[in-house]
């Protein structure tokens, strides 16, 4: 076991093999949970990110180790950290001049790249630590925060425009008068769909009642969005 500790923990093919592998699981891992909420920056995304940054940090270990530099090791991952918000912010979102959507997506990105960085570096013992809090805690607490919400954020997809009209009516008398209906690209990406942002009193969202508006004709599917 010590053997096998130390060829992971030293810079050769094997360890370079096992850190990329892991940095696609836990980019994988955490992206999973995003891709559940509907988010652009799923399981694709996160691997993409913790994959690169665990790449960027192997290659000035690689310049230092290999190649004999003597330069800073760290300066080429330093910059990830910084150039990770770029990408971040990229999924924040600000809808009816007052919900502000994709946070934790952004914050997600930023810790899926540190931990890419920490495993490139072969730092495992953080790497796991963070992974496990990320996958089990972002899910438990986002539950928490949703139960606490006094407004709810659906996203529900229609199938043409010319059922939207009826569909906001039909919503509108099951959930009541409270609604508040927006009309945005469809996430499917299909040119002829359309895409309705509803935002509603918490307690009025029950399984029954998402379960009266996927029903109704004309819904392809509904999401439950958080922040």
């Amino acid at each position: 076991m010590n053997e096998i500790l130390e060829l992971l923990q030293g810079f050769n093919i094997w360890s370079v093999a096992f850190r990329v592998m892991l940095a696609a699981l836990c980019g994988g891992l955490i992206g999973s949970e995003r891709g559940r909420h509907g988010r652009a920056a799923g399981m694709r995304t996160h691997i993409l990110v913790c994959l690169g940054s665990a790449l960027t940090a192997m290659t000035g270990l690689y310049a230092s180790e290999v190649l004999g530099y003597t330069g800073d090791v760290f300066r080429i991952s330093a910059q990830v950290v910084s150039g990770i918000g770029f990408l971040g912010a990229g999924t924040i979102l600000v809808r009816n001049h007052s919900i502000v959507t994709g946070l934790t997506t952004a914050a997600g990105m930023w810790a899926t790249a540190s931990i890419g960085i920490a495993l490139g570096y072969g730092f495992y013992s953080a790497v796991l630590a963070a992974m496990l809090l990320c996958v089990i805690l972002v899910p438990i607490l986002g539950r928490v925060e949703y139960k606490r919400k006094l407004l709810s954020s659906l996203y529900v997809e229609v199938e043409e425009l010319s059922k939207t009209g009826v569909l906001v009516e039909e919503i509108r008398a099951l959930m009541g008068h409270t609604l508040t209906v927006q009309i945005t690209a469809p996430k499917s990406s299909c040119s002829n769909h359309v895409g309705l942002q509803l935002l509603v009193r918490s307690s009025v969202v029950t399984a029954d009642m998402i379960a009266k508006i996927s029903a109704l004709d004309g819904v392809l599917f509904l999401v439950e969005e958080d922040t």
